[in-house]
């Protein structure tokens, strides 16, 4: 057990009450580890297919498209985008994948905060919305400047979608049965760019229909989709657990009594404020968590935005690269979900963090070392992504589900992904034109930042087994009230980390 429980003093807190069944011979069942009953119609295990069934498969499109969204601007590059925008010279390219981060880091923490207050069928819907009609613009803009524009708006219509879906499957699973929902979750990533290379070398095809070029359709088509699938999930994006209107009352309050019993009260019912963003930064682990993501990112998105002209320097052609960019991305998305199954079976992190990390140093170390026989370099590649995309679900659920309540888990998440989004401003940098086609300092930058994310790794383990070590000989009976303790979150010393 991670949280072990006290006597509850009365409090004038209003609680979720408790379900009132009692083992009997009518096969009422009890979680063995919790000692909750679950409602006599249905067992533990059909509820979370129901919660399956209606959280993830919808976070997940929502994300697939809004990673396709923003990514799709290196497949428009190779069918043309920088020669018509006369972007060709310099680092102007690069610049304008720059600006996407800026927005998207800085409006994170108050991202997550907007989704609690509005309801996140609400907020997330808004946001799907907004970054699509952007993503439409992108392709009718006519200069670099508008280019610029549209890059801005998108990270910052975006800036709720990756913080807000990682908070919302935390608030619904226990933590030994989260990563496989956050690895699934956070291979959107990689199905979005297998699906995006096909998509793009289909649309390709349509250069110059109705004066358009190439480039254009695939943001244009892309964008308008995103729209009218955001129209749809307003009505199907989930909300937390406490207002989910699909589950019968003897339902929501059975997960809720589970997930308290697991994690701490979550204090659903209050708002975030000012103070608690500044006590949740009091925590030396809050700022680790952010470089274990921060490492990662550089990679990821170096990846993600340079990987097409990287395969088109191997000799393929235009649709040829396409097609090449799909195998990598759905060998990551294999890989994640081995990763995510072993892991929650093993009820640990830290391991299952740090072999992914060790795959991707060697992927980018073969891709330094070799330069002229491009199977071998292709083959690299696969090992670049199966790391670095099976790595971040990890170390983003791991850090995620280790913080107790709603207000330490909002602003924690959110702080985790827009600092950790700074590493993509390196990133965009690291892959320059006159670099090509051995990328070497690309390639050593990689190296550097995802060691920082396995240093950073170990710290934060050793910093949790301490905790938890410092608990365990310390008293708990301290007499703090049920809303003291679930004030404290997972600073509380009944709360255990996960490793």
């Amino acid at each position: 057990m991670f949280f072990r429980h006290e006597k509850k003093e009365k409090t004038n807190e209003v609680e979720e009450p408790l379900p009132q069944y009692v083992q009997n011979d009518a096969g009422i069942e009890y979680d063995d580890d919790l000692g909750v009953a679950c409602p006599p119609h249905t067992t533990e295990r059909k509820l979370v297919t129901k919660i399956d069934l209606h959280v993830i498969p919808f976070l997940c499109i929502m994300y697939l498209l809004a990673f396709l969204d923003r990514v799709n601007i290196a497949n428009a590059n190779i069918f043309g985008l920088s020669t018509d925008l006369h972007i060709t010279t310099g680092n102007k390219f690069n610049t304008a994948l720059v600006i996407f981060f800026v927005p998207y880091i800085l409006f994170e923490i108050p991202s997550n905060v907007f989704l609690k207050k509005l309801k996140p069928h609400i907020w997330l819907s808004s946001c799907m919305f907004l970054f699509g009609l952007v993503t439409l613009c992108q392709g009718l803009v006519q200069s670099y400047s508008g280019l610029l524009a549209t890059r801005f708006f998108l990270g910052l219509a975006e800036t709720g979608m990756f913080p807000g879906a990682f908070y919302l499957i935390g608030m619904w699973y226990r933590r030994h049965e989260a990563q496989r929902r956050y690895s699934f979750f956070f291979s959107s990533t990689t199905l979005a760019g297998a699906f995006g290379g096909l998509l793009a070398s289909a649309i390709g095809k349509m250069d110059h229909m109705r004066g358009y070029r190439g480039w254009r359709w695939i943001f244009i088509i892309e964008g308008a989709l995103t729209c009218v699938v955001s129209l749809f999930f307003f009505f199907l994006l989930p909300n937390f657990p406490e207002e989910a209107k699909w589950l019968q009352p003897s339902e929501r309050a059975y997960i809720t009594a589970r997930l308290r019993a697991d994690q701490g009260h979550s204090a659903v019912e209050r708002r975030t404020t000012m103070k608690d963003i500044g006590n949740v930064f009091k925590d030396p682990k809050i700022f680790v968590g952010g470089f274990m993501y921060f490492g990662l990112i550089v990679p990821a998105y170096g990846y993600a935005y340079f990987s097409p002209g990287i395969i088109k320097s191997y000799g393929y052609s235009n649709i040829q690269t396409q097609l090449h960019s799909v195998p990598p991305w759905a060998a990551a998305f294999a890989f994640a979900m081995v990763i995510a199954y072993v892991s929650d079976k093993a009820r640990h992190r830290f391991i299952f963090a740090l072999i992914p990390i060790c795959i991707c140093i060697s992927g980018f170390a073969i891709l330094i070392a070799v330069h002229n026989h491009k199977h071998v370099q292709y083959g690299a590649l696969f090992l670049v992504t199966m790391g670095a995309y099976s790595a971040m679900p990890v170390i983003v659920c791991w850090f995620n589900m280790n913080l107790g309540g709603h207000h330490r888990r909002a602003v924690g998440t959110a702080w985790q992904v827009g600092f950790g989004n700074i590493g993509g401003i390196i990133a965009v940098y690291a892959f320059l034109a006159k670099d090509a086609p051995k990328y070497i300092t690309g390639y050593s930058i990689c190296i550097a930042f995802v060691s920082l994310s396995g240093i950073s790794c170990a710290i934060y383990f050793v910093m949790c087994a301490l905790q938890n070590r410092r608990r365990d000989k310390a008293p708990t009976d301290l007499g703090l009230t049920q809303y003291e303790m679930t004030e404290l979150g997972d600073m509380s010393p009944t709360y255990r980390y996960q490793l």
